[in-house]
């Protein structure tokens, strides 16, 4: 029997509550590919013909939220971040071209920020990525690909501001 989501999501919980800060996010990307290597777990929660975004559980106590992500097609993003928040990528099938940016301005004023590119890399079946809070990156799909992320809270109801390439 393959790793279930509740026993998943407790690992996740047990790895934040017992090592707070950067040190419980490494555990948690250590899950995390732990879990993509679990064909079950993949299938069963990340399917093929699933939604950009779904939200699989949301800690109560804690708040993080574990999504899956499936895109059929060709997709990217401009430079962002995660606010006050920290996000951890896992790519499930097909390939993430990820871009890290420096800062050269927070946005202000009604107007968005600047980034500069720093440099790109290809997250792969079984990768896992961790952005904490204040990093930017953008991600590019060239194809279909399904992700499983967790984000410290759910970004649904987190505001944030856009930035452009310089």
């Amino acid at each position: 029997m393959g790793l279930s989501l509740d026993r998943f999501a407790a690992q996740c919980h047990d790895a934040l509550k017992s090592h707070p800060g950067p040190e419980g996010r490494k555990r948690v990307v250590a899950l995390v590919r732990e879990a993509l290597r679990d064909p079950d777990f993949v299938a069963a929660h990340i399917p093929e013909d699933g939604p950009e975004r779904k939200v699989l559980y949301e800690d109560p106590e804690l708040g993080f939220t574990i999504l899956a992500h499936a895109y059929a097609g060709a997709k990217d993003s401009r430079p962002h971040d995660h606010g006050p928040s920290w996000a951890i990528y896992g790519q499930a099938a097909g390939e993430t071209i990820m871009t890290d940016w420096e800062c050269v301005e927070r946005p202000r004023e009604g107007r968005p920020g600047k980034a500069r590119r720093l440099r790109d890399y290809t997250l792969r079946p079984g990768d896992a990525h961790l952005y904490e809070p204040g990093v930017l990156h953008s991600p590019r799909r060239d194809g279909p690909t399904r992700l499983l992320r967790i984000e410290g809270v759910n970004m649904d109801r987190v505001q944030r501001l856009p930035y452009e390439p310089v």
